[in-house]
């Protein structure tokens, strides 16, 4: 007997993924799975959802805990026998102010990039095995998470730019551009090696690691005996969500179409967008040479 699809969605208590979830209750065929780091608001979500007549599932995920993630691995094995949609939208952000002691603005950075890339990779490693043929990977990025937000032409930048966008860039070596990129902010001479500086530095580099990291996925899985797994990341514009100091000019449904959209991309014969840079309107945007995508 058939175990009936399944969709997971991090982080989907409020916000984007909220939203992404709500569009999923109503066009997927399976069942959508409402996952927050707090059981409690994660289940108040639920219920308005449920006032609308919706039906999502909910189970707690932790991406900073490893064995949160392992525990829905396990649930998902035992219960559908893999799983067949992830939404990678679990994030955080910590704009550093002016003021803030090169101490203090290491540690934010380390919180940010731990969180959006090392965690969410981690994320990944733990569930890309129970994945099924034909599953949909969606990684949340950011405008600020184009390649072309390394800026300049100076030899450092050039060669940051260079080595994230080797079509041969591993796994490891992403991971030890980043741990360097930490260890750089640490010293404070992270723009000596191509980084911006800017006081959301730490965001731009998680985010770009993500976006490196997806291009990595979609290579893996063109070459995995699992036919027809996609992995895309979206830019979901600039949303009116607790992230953004609800400063948005999108709604969460706005800001979820695009990430909603790829992770119901039809099985079979889908060439693009494939390992893709998606904007919110759901063009396919050069993640490498630009041009880069607008905030909004």
């Amino acid at each position: 007997m058939t175990k009936p699809r399944v969709a997971v969605i991090s982080g989907a208590n409020q916000g984007i993924g909220f939203a992404v979830v709500k569009e999923l209750c109503k066009s997927f065929d399976g069942s959508v799975y409402l996952t927050s780091r707090d059981e409690h608001r994660g289940r108040t979500a639920v219920e308005e959802l449920e006032k609308l007549g919706l039906q999502p599932k909910y189970h707690q995920l932790d991406i900073d805990d490893e064995a949160s993630v392992l525990r829905l691995r396990d649930y998902l094995q035992a219960t559908y026998g893999g799983l067949d949609v992830l939404v990678n939208n679990a994030g955080m952000l910590i704009v550093s102010k002016d003021e803030d002691s090169r101490e203090l603005f290491a540690e934010s950075a380390r919180s940010v990039v731990q969180t959006n890339f090392f965690n969410t990779y981690r994320t990944c490693d733990i569930l890309f095995p129970i994945l099924r043929p034909h599953a949909r990977v969606v990684n949340l990025s950011s405008s600020m998470g184009h390649l072309m937000q390394i800026e300049g032409q100076n030899e450092p930048a050039i060669t940051l730019r260079a080595r994230l966008s080797s079509t041969d860039l591993s796994y490891e070596e992403l991971i030890q551009i980043m741990n360097h990129f930490l260890e750089s902010v640490q010293r404070g001479d992270h723009p000596e090696y191509g980084w911006p500086k800017k006081n959301w530095v730490s965001y731009v580099a998680s985010k770009i690691a993500v976006s490196a990291m997806t291009r990595i996925q979609q290579r893996d899985f063109d070459a995995d005996p699992r036919p027809d797994i996609i992995a895309n990341h979206v830019h979901p514009g600039y949303v009116k969500t607790k992230m953004a100091s609800f400063k948005g000019v999108l709604t969460i449904e706005e800001g979820a179409a695009a990430a909603s959209w790829l992770a119901m991309l039809p099985p079979n014969n889908v060439m693009n967008p494939k390992g893709s840079y998606v904007w919110h309107d759901k063009q396919i945007v050069d993640w490498v040479n630009g041009p880069t995508p607008s905030l909004y």
